[in-house]
Parts: C-alpha cells; sequence; structure tokens
C-alpha cells in the first residue's frame, strides 16, 4: 500500500529514491537561474570555472610546484598543496620513536606522577625510600608499553611500504617507465593493465576496449564485488591511442577541490582550445581495481591524501574505554586522598615535633630545622611514602591483559571462517573489555547483513506456484533432492532448484504459459554476456537480474548474445535470433522495464517486468490469474523474498509505427525530456496480460536471524545504516527478523510530523520556562506494542536540518531574504539551542523503537547518526561494516568491526576488530566481551584493594613513629610488592576467570546486562575497595602491633623489635592478598593454583636470600634486614600471629559473600548454581533441530527486486558496448563484450 508522503514546511517532502547530497555540500554547487522563469538548458561544458579551484596541467610536473600553488605550513615554510602520492599512517620513526614516545606516555597522568615521584626521592632532606624503589617500577612500565606501541607501528610501517611500494607504469621523458606508486605525482600519465589496483584518483583518457570503456571491481569502496564500468571522452578515446600521442598530451583540467564524496566529480578539461565537460563516469578512484580490460590510460588529478577514498575515512578518534575513563578518575580520586594524608600526618609531625620531639635529647640530629620547615619536608616524605597507594604497575598490569584477551579473540577458531581460511583479528589491544558494555550497533546491510547474493527461489505461472520440493509428477516431498540438469549442456551448475514438476513441465513443452514465462526472462533484462572459455559470463546492472537471467538459462532458455538491435538466445534446442524495436529502461520512479521485440515470424511482442504495484495499475481488465498471483506474491512477501510481475501484450505493426514516432519525437525534446519519454512509455505499457510472478531470495549470511534476537534479548539495539532503498532495506529488516509483524513502523513523515507537534508545543511554553528545569519528556509512542522507525536519507537531513533543499534556499538567496526565524509557523529551527533540542528529540524517539532503519544515507550522514545517539544517549556504541562507504561510521563509533574475508579490505584497516562473518559478533559480544569486562573489574577492584591494605599499614605506623615518615616494611619487599609477591594471581583473573562458560554465556543473554549498566565497576565499587583495604591494614597493623607489646621468644629474646614486625605484617599481608584472590576466583586452572603458591614460595625465598649475611657483605647499605627474616620466623608464637591476622582479614569476606550469594544472587549466580542442568538441557536441545524461520500472519509489501537506478539500456541502445567486429571473425557470439554493474547498491 502506498503512503501519502506529509509535506515538509516550506518545501516538498524529500525523495524516499533519491540518495541526499550531504557531503561537502555547499551553496556555492548550485546554478544561478533567474527565479521566475524556467531554466535554459546549458551546454555541460559552460561549468563556472570560477568556482574550479583545483589545476592539473598534463605531463607538466613543474606547473605543480608553482608558487601560486603553495601554502603555507609553519610560519615561512611552504609546501605544494598537491599532496604526493604515499600515504603514511605510522606515527613514530628511527628519530622520533623515544621523544614521541616518552612524551605520549608521560602525558598519562600516573606516569608524570612517578617521574615527579623519582625527582624528590633524590633529594637527601625528603627522600625517605631509596630511588631504585620507584625506578625499577617505573622502566618496566614505560618498557613494555613502548615495545607493544614499536610493535603496532612496524606492522603500520609494513603496510604502508608495501602500499607505497606497489609498481605502477608512468609516462616520463616521453615513454613509459616502471614508477612505484610513491613517485606518482599530480598531471602524470599512467598505464594501467587487467587486475592492477588503481594508485590515484585518475581521469580515463583511453583504453584498449571499444569507445575507451574500462571495466572496475569498487570492493575496496563498497563491499560490492559487481563490476561497473566507466568511458573516456570521445576526444580523448579518438587521439590518446599511442604513446607519442600520450606524451604530447598537455590539457588543462579545472575540477572541484578534493572532497569525500564517492557519488560525484564536476570537472573541465582545456585542450586543444576545446573545452570538455568531466564527470564522475570519466573518473577512475583509488581503490579500485581494473577488470576485463586489457589496457588503459589516465591522468592523475588527485594524489595520496587528496584521493576520495583517503577523504572519505573520516578523521582518526583516539578511542577509549569507559573503564579508561573511570579508572583515570579514580587516581585523581587517590591523588587527592594521597595529597589530604600527607599533609594531615605533615601537620602532627609538626605538632609532635614542637611538643615532644624538641624536647628529647637522644632524637637531636644537629640540623637546626624548626617545627614548620621539618613538617613541610615531612610532607614530601609521606609523598614518596604512600606513593604505592596510586599503583605503577596498574596500567601495565591492564595492558598485558589486555593482550592476552585480544590474542584469545585471535585464537577462538568458533570465529574463524574456514570457506576462506579468515580467522577473527583483534587489530586494537585497548578495548576489549568496552565489548562487553554495547547498548547501541549500527551495521550495514549488502555485505555485511547480505551476502549480496540473490537465487531464484519460487515463482507462479498461470496461477500456479513452483517451488516447493516436489517429484516429476507433482507429488510434494518434505526433503527434495537439486534437480539434476545434466539434460542442459549450457546450465549453470551452481544453480539450486527443489521443484522437478517444474522441469518435466518445461521440457515436456505443453504448457505455453510456462514457455512465454521463462522466454520473457531470457529476453527482458539488459545484461551482458561475455563467452569465457567456453562458459557464459553474465554481468547484470543488479544480482537481482543477473538471477532471473541465470534461472531462465537453467530451465532451457539461454541469453547468448545481443548486438545494438538484435537478441540470440537459445529456446531448448533451437537457436533464435529477435529484433529489438524498443528498449525501456527501469528506474527508481517507473519501478518496471519493457522490451518490444519482433519475432522471426514478424510479430511485434512487449514483455514487461516490474513491482507488482505498478504492473496490476497496467493490467488488461481481462487478463486471468490476478487474485491467484496476488496470493502467492503475499506468500512469497512473507517468506521475505523479493516479488516480480511478469506480463505481456502483442502490438499490431501500425500501433508500433505511430508510437514510435512519438517516441523518436520525445528523445529529441529540448525541454523536459524524461517527462515526455514518461508519458510516451505509458502510451505503450497499457492492457497488459499477466503471465506470472518471480520469487527472488537475496541471501542472509548465515545465522544472522539468529544472532540479532539473541543480541536483542541482551538489551542490545540494532539499528541498519544503509544506501539501499527503501523497499529493499525494509524487506532485509522482515528476512533478518529485526522487523516483526507486531511492529508499527513509523516513517520519515510520520517522524518529521510528530517533531514538529513536540517543537510546537514547546514554543508555546512560557519562556521563563522553556529552559528552566526539565521535566522528563514524554514519550512518543504512548501506547502499548513495539515500534519500528524506517527513515530515508533526504527525511534525515529534513528532521535534523542539516540541508534544506537546494531550490529552496537557491531561491531565498536570490530573492535576498530569509523568513524570520522566529516565525513558529516555519519548520525552521529558531537558534542552535532549538535544533539541539529537535536532535534530542529525534534520537529519543529512535530510541524508544525496537528496531531502526536508516536508508539511502550517504557515509557522511551514517557516521551522524552514531555520532547523535554517543552525544545525547552517552551510550556505548558499536558500528559493523564492509566497504570504504562504512569507514566513516566505524571511526565514529567506540568500537568498530570490519567484514574481512571479503576482497574489499578498507572498511577492515579502520576497524578495531575484524571476521568473516555477521554471526561471530554475537560471540564477540557475549562471550569474549562480557568475560573481558568481567575480568577487568574483578582485577581492578582487587589491584585498589590490595595496594590499599599494602599502603596504608604505613599510615596506622605513622602514629608510633612520631609521623616521621618511617616506612613500616623493608624497602625491597616494597619495591617488589606489586611486581613479584601479588601481580600474578590477580593478572591471571584479569587472563582467565570466567562466571559461566562460553555456551551458558550465549544461552543467557541477561548475563549482558551488567556491562551495560556499569554495575561491576564504578566509585561504589571502587570505595568498597579503599574501605575493604582500610580494615585489612587496620588488622594487619594492630594485631601484630598488639601480639608485639608485651612478649618474650622461646629463647629468652624479645620479638618486639622493628624488622620482625616488618617481617610479620609483610608476610600476613602476602598470605591474605594471596588467598583473597583465590575467594574471589571464579574459574580455577592448574596456572592459577600456581601462581597463588608460587607467589608466597617466591615471597619467601626472595625474603630468606635478601636478609641473609652473604648479600648483606656484598651491599651493606642496600640490604640492612640482615637475619630478620629467620630469626622472627622460627618463633611459633609469630605464625600464631600471622594465622590469626589472616583469618580475621578474611573471615568477615567469606560471610559476606555466603550471605550475598544466598540472599541477593545474580543472575551470574543463580545460572553459576545451576550450571550442570542447563548444561545437560543444552545438549538435549543440540539433538533437535529449531524449525524454520517462519513469519505469523501475512502483510502486503512491495519488495520488488531491482537496481536503485538505470540499467545499460542507454549503452546497449547507443551500441557503445559492442565490440568493433575483427574482419577475421564471425558469429554473434564475437559481437558481445561483457559490461557489468554501473553502480553498486550502496553508494
Amino acid at each position: 500500500m502506498s503512503r501519502r508522503r506529509a509535506d515538509s514546511q516550506g518545501s516538498l517532502g524529500p525523495d524516499d529514491e533519491v540518495m541526499p547530497y550531504s557531503d561537502d555540500d555547499t551553496d556555492d554547487e548550485l546554478e544561478p537561474s533567474s527565479e521566475g522563469e524556467p531554466e535554459a538548458p546549458h551546454a555541460p561544458a559552460e561549468v563556472r570555472v570560477s568556482e574550479m579551484g583545483w589545476k592539473v596541467k598534463a605531463n607538466d610536473r613543474p606547473y605543480h610546484h608553482l608558487p601560486e600553488f603553495q601554502k603555507k605550513v609553519c610560519l615561512c615554510i611552504k609546501k605544494s598543496r598537491y599532496s604526493g602520492n604515499s600515504i603514511k599512517t605510522y606515527k613514530y620513526n628511527v628519530l622520533t620513536f623515544i621523544p614521541l614516545n616518552l612524551f605520549e606516555q608521560l602525558r598519562r597522568v600516573a606516569n608524570l606522577y612517578f617521574l615527579a615521584l623519582l625527582i624528590l626521592q633524590i633529594i637527601p632532606d625528603i627522600s625517605t625510600l631509596p630511588w631504585y624503589t620507584t625506578l625499577i617500577p617505573l622502566v618496566v612500565v614505560l618498557g613494555v608499553t613502548a615495545i607493544k606501541d614499536l610493535v603496532d607501528d612496524l606492522a603500520r610501517h609494513r603496510m604502508d611500504k608495501e602500499i607505497n611500494n606497489r609498481k605502477c607504469e608512468v609516462l616520463l621523458d616521453g615513454r613509459f617507465q616502471e614508477s612505484k606508486w610513491r613517485d606518482i605525482e599530480v598531471g602524470d600519465v599512467v598505464r594501467l593493465k587487467k587486475n592492477d589496483f588503481i594508485p590515484a584518483d585518475i581521469l580515463l583518457l583511453s583504453s584498449s576496449n571499444p569507445n575507451s570503456l574500462c571495466y572496475v571491481e569498487t570492493a575496496e569502496l563498497d563491499g560490492e564485488t559487481n563490476l561497473k564500468f566507466k568511458m573516456g571522452l570521445r576526444v580523448t578515446d579518438e587521439r590518446l591511442q599511442e604513446e607519442r600521442q600520450l606524451a604530447e598530451f598537455d590539457a588543462l583540467i579545472e575540477c572541484e577541490e578534493p572532497n569525500n564524496r564517492l557519488d560525484k566529480f564536476t570537472g573541465m578539461m582545456q585542450w586543444q582550445s576545446e573545452r570538455y565537460p568531466l564527470e564522475l563516469d570519466n573518473m577512475l578512484l583509488r581503490g579500485c581495481k581494473i577488470r576485463n580490460t586489457e589496457e588503459c590510460h589516465g591522468l592523475v588529478v588527485f594524489a595520496g591524501a587528496d584521493t576520495k577514498i583517503m577523504r572519505n575515512g573520516g578523521k582518526t578518534r583516539f578511542k577509549r574505554t569507559k573503564i579508561d575513563e573511570l579508572m583515570n578518575y579514580m587516581v585523581y580520586t587517590i591523588f587527592v586522598l594521597l595529597i589530604l594524608v600527607s599533609a594531615g600526618l605533615a601537620i602532627g609531625h609538626t605538632f609532635w615535633y614542637e611538643e615532644i620531639g624538641s624536647n628529647a635529647w637522644y632524637l637531636f640530629d644537629g640540623k637546626g630545622q624548626n617545627a614548620s620547615y621539618r613538617g613541610f619536608l615531612s610532607f614530601w616524605g609521606y609523598i614518596i611514602v604512600l606513593n604505592t597507594m596510586v599503583p605503577i604497575s596498574l596500567y601495565v598490569s591492564v595492558e598485558v591483559i589486555r593482550l592476552g584477551q585480544s590474542k584469545f579473540i585471535n585464537w577462538d577458531l568458533q570465529m574463524y571462517f574456514a570457506e576462506k581460511d579468515t580467522p577473527a583479528k583483534a587489530r586494537t589491544t585497548t578495548l576489549n573489555e568496552q565489548l562487553g558494555q554495547i547498548e547501541y550497533i549500527f551495521s550495514d546491510k549488502t555485505g555485511t547483513l547480505t551476502q549480496n547474493v540473490m537465487q531464484f527461489k519460487k515463482c507462479t505461472i498461470a496461477g500456479r506456484t513452483y517451488g516447493e520440493p516436489t517429484t516429476a509428477e507433482g507429488v510434494p516431498l518434505d526433503r527434495g533432492k537439486p534437480v539434476d540438469w545434466s539434460w542442459n549442456q549450457l546450465a549453470d551448475k551452481r544453480f539450486e532448484f527443489m521443484d522437478h514438476s517444474l522441469v518435466a513441465c518445461i521440457r515436456s513443452r505443453k504448457d505455453k504459459d510456462v514457455t512465454e514465462f521463462f522466454k520473457l526472462l531470457s529476453l527482458c533484462h539488459t545484461v551482458m554476456v561475455e563467452h569465457n572459455d567456453g562458459d557464459l559470463v553474465y554481468q547484470a546492472a543488479s544480482p537481482d537480474e543477473g538471477a532471473l537471467v541465470t534461472a531462465a538459462r537453467n530451465f532451457g532458455f539461454v541469453f547468448l548474445s545481443r548486438t545494438q538491435d538484435t537478441i540470440t538466445i537459445r529456446e531448448m534446442d533451437q537457436e533464435m535470433t529477435y529484433e529489438m524495436l524498443a528498449l525501456l529502461d527501469f528506474n527508481s520512479d517507473r519501478k518496471r522495464m519493457t522490451i518490444i521485440l519482433k519475432f522471426p515470424d514478424g510479430r511485434i511482442r512487449l514483455y514487461c517486468k516490474g513491482a507488482d504495484t505498478v504492473i496490476y495499475e497496467r493490467l488488461a481488465p481481462n487478463s486471468r490469474h490476478k487474485e491467484t498471483t496476488q496470493t502467492a506474491l503475499d506468500i512469497f512477501a512473507n517468506a521475505t523474498l523479493r516479488t516480480l510481475c511478469l506480463c505481456y501484450k502483442d502490438i499490431s505493426a501500425d500501433e508500433y509505427e505511430a508510437w514510435s514516432r512519438k517516441h523518436k519525437d520525445a528523445q529529441l525534446a529540448m525541454y523536459d525530456r524524461d517527462i515526455a519519454l514518461d508519458r510516451v512509455y505509458e502510451e505503450i505499457e497499457c492492457n497488459l496480460l499477466l503471465i506470472g510472478a518471480t520469487a527472488i531470495e537475496d541471501k542472509l549470511q548465515d545465522g544472522v536471524p539468529e544472532t540479532i534476537a539473541t543480541l536483542a534479548k541482551a538489551d542490545i539495539k540494532i539499528w541498519v545504516l544503509t544506501g539501499d532503498k527503501k523497499e529493499t532495506a525494509e524487506n532485509i529488516g522482515y528476512s533478518c527478523s529485526l522487523l516483526t509483524d507486531d511492529m508499527q513502523i513509523h516513517y520519515g513523515e510520520d517522524v518529521n510530523e510528530n517533531l514538529r507537534i513536540r517543537q510546537a508545543n514547546r514554543r508555546n511554553e512560557l519562556p521563563t520556562t522553556r529552559r528552566g528545569k526539565k521535566k522528563p519528556a514524554e514519550p512518543f509512542f504512548p501506547q502499548p506494542g513495539k515500534n519500528a522507525l524506517i527513515i530515508t536519507g533526504g527525511w534525515l537531513n529534513e528532521i535534523l536540518y542539516e540541508k534544506k533543499k537546494k531550490r529552496r534556499r537557491l531561491r531565498l538567496r536570490r530573492l535576498g531574504k530569509r523568513p524570520p526565524p522566529s516565525n513558529p509557523q516555519d519548520g525552521q529551527p529558531m537558534d542552535d539551542y532549538e535544533k539541539e533540542l529537535r536532535q534530542i528529540d529525534f534520537v529519543d524517539m529512535a530510541c524508544e523503537c525496537e528496531a531502526v532503519i536508516c536508508c539511502r544515507v550517504t557515509p557522511k550522514q551514517k557516521a551522524n547518526v552514531v555520532s547523535l545517539v554517543k552525544k545525547y544517549k552517552k551510550a556505548v556504541t558499536l558500528s559493523i561494516g564492509d566497504g570504504a562507504n562504512d569507514v566513516n561510521m566505524i571511526k565514529t563509533a567506540d568500537i568498530g568491526v570490519g567484514i574481512s574475508g571479503q576482497e574489499g579490505m578498507q572498511a577492515v584497516m579502520s576497524s578495531d576488530y575484524a571476521f568473516a562473518q555477521f554471526r561471530y559478533l554475537e560471540r564477540l559480544l557475549l562471550v569474549h566481551g562480557r568475560w573481558s569486562y568481567i575480568r577487568m573489574c574483578k582485577f581492578l577492584r582487587f589491584f585498589f584493594f590490595k595496594n590499599f591494605a599494602f599502603t596504608l599499614v604505613h599510615f596506622w605506623y605513622s602514629f608510633f613513629s612520631g609521623y616521621s615518615s618511617q616506612v613500616a616494611y623493608e624497602d625491597w619487599f616494597i619495591t617488589l610488592y606489586n611486581l613479584c609477591y601479588s601481580s600474578l594471581p590477580v593478572l591471571l583473573v584479569g587472563l582467565l576467570d570466567q562466571d559461566v562458560n562460553d555456551k551458558l554465556s550465549l544461552k543467557f543473554p541477561k548475563l549482558y546486562l551488567p556491562g551495560q549498566q556499569g554495575t561491576l565497576f564504578n566509585y561504589r565499587n571502587f570505595f568498597i575497595s579503599l574501605f575493604h583495604g582500610i580494615f585489612v591494614s587496620l588488622i594487619i597493623f594492630f594485631i601484630p602491633y598488639g601480639a608485639f607489646l608485651q612478649t618474650m621468644g622461646q629463647d629468652g629474646e624479645a620479638p618486639s623489635d622493628y624488622q620482625s614486625f616488618a617481617v610479620v605484617t609483610a608476610s600476613s599481608l602476602v598470605f591474605i592478598v594471596n588467598l583473597q584472590i583465590s575467594l574471589d576466583t571464579s574459574y580455577w586452572t592448574f596456572v592459577n593454583c600456581f601462581a597463588v603458591l608460587g607467589s608466597i614460595a617466591i615471597y619467601f625465598g626472595i625474603m630468606f636470600d635478601i636478609h641473609s649475611a652473604g648479600i648483606h657483605v656484598l651491599f651493606p647499605s642496600a640490604f640492612t634486614f640482615t637475619g630478620a627474616a629467620s630469626n622472627a620466623l622460627r618463633q611459633p608464637y609469630l605464625w600464631l600471629t600471622i594465622i590469626l591476622t589472616v583469618g580475621i582479614s578474611l573471615l568477615p569476606v567469606i560471610c559476606i559473600q555466603f550471605l550475598h550469594k544466598t540472599i541477593w544472587p545474580s543472575v551470574g549466580d543463580k545460572v553459576q548454581r545451576n550450571r550442570k542442568k542447563y548444561e545437560m538441557e543444552m545438549q538435549e536441545e543440540e539433538k533437535k533441530k529449531p524449525p524454520a524461520f517462519q513469519r505469523g500472519r501475512r502483510s502486503r509489501r512491495s519488495a520488488y527486486a531491482f537496481s536503485h537506478s538505470r540499467g545499460y539500456a542507454d549503452l546497449i541502445s547507443s551500441g557503445q558496448s559492442i565490440r568493433r567486429r575483427p574482419p577475421t571473425r564471425g558469429g554473434p557470439q564475437d559481437s558481445i563484450r561483457e559490461v557489468p554493474q554501473r553502480e553498486a547498491e550502496n553508494i
């Protein structure tokens, strides 16, 4: 059912079929014309030269270095405005690596803090710890990070070098010489050969094909593998074939400045006193590949960073996770705590020295410093002593964990695509835990959700439907075998069809309707064919059309060749040639195509195929099978198949002659030619007789519907952003389960009206309340039920005020006035604040929907939509795509995912993660992302706890040491605590821990919710870790202090000396920390067990070594605790003290964990508790296969199968695609050349 569009205020509603010109679009691009009169047709060559700011001179390198083309870089340094052709993605070189990397690392506040701390420790009056206690950890941290950065940058160097050193033939000194890509300059003439990548944006001059046609594959740009054609100017085709002619070529190109518009190029060539217009069809863009063209020549117009593919990449953004930002704020909080605690202790020392220290003769040090100065020195001393509150090893540990998580993604065999030998690849190591917090996914369609492979599945002919598994006699089968095509020598063996009855019907030749059906499919199209080693290779304007012609081929109606005015097919065993009288091509308004043929027996027949909505309006009243075909179309649409209706009509010779004259007159019309042609087409395309309809499957990638359904259960919303037309995008939405029949779908006009009403209501509010206290916004869809939004790029611009209609802006500018913005009846925003409110309203409305599909959107609009959700929802976003038109979106989102394994790798090169199939996204998020988030949160909580417990012992000790900055532990214990004694167990938890296994993670998507809500690591968790650390530090200090207060050893020696106390507190701390992490470990392996026991063993091993007499003799000043460990730890009383300290520290934690999991269990706790039961259920479910996807009730949707743009009718009719026939050859098969798809489905 066609919907009436609501016009926007002040302008017509945007055309849903048109891709909006929003990228790099300016008012200056508009052609001026007088307001009151129709625009005069202007010659294409009359481009406004004054606005063409880019000048390129052929074969003249010095021209581009003239002063007028210089731009200032820095102060008086200038360089050419024309970029060289080398690309640079690396960050460092040999000279800049060390200083630049150190600069980047020292921008991290913690690293800069520790460098300042190191400087303080060198000052003797302040230093309370040896300088090496800070230097060793700092060097390790900076070194590990620098090595990681170096490895990443070397990979970028290798990639850049590989691309820049590719070879190409360049015309230098009058002859073609092999040159590297990096040496190519603007204005060079280059020669490219079959299967070469195009090194820059090049103006096509000539090629080995007739009319300088050149075929390119644009997989790098848009993920499409269908070929498109480009064409050189006639003048260059005729005059620039030889090397000598190319060397003498001296044209001046004037064109638009470099921009990111993949679908637009405007320029002019001035040569030999003549001007020639240039357009996109004359350009070969960098990143494309030459196909089916032996040789071509071109002029470099844009090079390197100025090329469209590089401009389209968008700004590279430095991505940081939410946890990173939170961690930095927590480090700032610790800084503040550190300063406050140090200041308090410094004040305490000042009062203590005045009251006690200055009066005690045995504390006299002869320095003569007053109490205030000593307090000042004590402040800096405590900054050094308590510096471990800010853990320097935290950052390097985080980097190690992230590196490990990335490797696990790379090694995951369940994300390996064997068909193309493509493993998953984590291309960054800094974003893994963010994968566990995704709230919105923005996906491309073609090549991401779909395979861009069309398959002929079903058809209805004369009221009878074919396509289900049946025998030759028409008996339905539950499971059938594919048809054997051995009877047809020209069949495509890859084509599968399950209905044997249709094949039997065709081979019997008894049913004329079936014969006519497939004859129409083999004749009514614009497909081109090439004979390659005896095999037929079809190239079509869309995959749909190729699928229909291939189906006809397999059923015995084989399209063999075509000339400018004939089509030759093989009908079963007989070759027939038909004269083509007219070809009325498809476009997005007509939604149909027609061919008029003259049969060998003189009959004239019209064949037409198109969308059911336009075909049914043009059927004759006596046409049969309308109702049965309509029912079949409903069934096909409900099965999410793309449909086309087929019909015909016989025409008398007189009727054709009369129409032909009108057609020629319309073709010669100077004004409104398209309207005149449409009127003539309407005259002949009427009173048609319906034959039947086809149903094509736009093949989804495996597992797409199941993946989308699972992600939806995890409260992840999926938006599809595509360049496809609305009907195609909507149809795919249904087939992949994104849209369902119980959803209320809202289109652009509905959205615009709702937002206009909300805006008008807001304007009617009192000005005093408008910007005052915000009241909660009312929902846009208060009624119960699911909602979905489908909006085109034109409506998106209209709604968000991105750009108004060009004609409207031009008219207002021409009249020299604009309507007053304060007019509440006008749809324009009154100010930027109102524009922002409008954008917020749109995002709120879209986020209320279960699904959002944005179609006919440009790359820039894709990125803008992602930015809006990030900006106004503060949500974590993920973008996934496969072409260069997705790069901007991928770079804008918090996480970018590229689909690899296709030939286009531009998206992958800009992505953070890459894999071959959309279905792997489920495992990436629900397994790897969730595990990474849980592990990182657990690691951070425990890391802060263990450092607070360790450091705050100094704080309690200061009350008994005159606040004198004396440390409670031995110096070497402070140095090695975070490196050796407590790092490995917590590191392994960060690498290996998992609450439930991968299968249960996928079975229970709700386990993903804590990551989205950020409940596992936030300020609440931070303060819990802080108070836990304070409690443990209290126990560690005061229990040994009480035990040492009045004691006597077994040998009569008092163990209450400072060194023995330090050993006991340190030993208690190591036991508590390692046993505490054991309590928090959910997933035990041998490695975890070894790490916990090993850390304790390492502690005792190192402690006994550095307390030995031997090392004291060698380094008497560095190792002063001689014999302290062996003396203290042989006392059973002290072992009892350690056991008591550990027990009292851990017992409350055990009780709290038990109560929490019993009384307030989380979803994860419940799944863990019933893990074995769920695993048994899953084993039983695996034995049963899930039913095939079915739609519920019937719903009519137009789902016609055609490309977005015009086909090849003009090219065929003009004869430009036909090979020049060599004199020694003959036959229709040699007269054909392959003309592939001119435009992709995506921009």
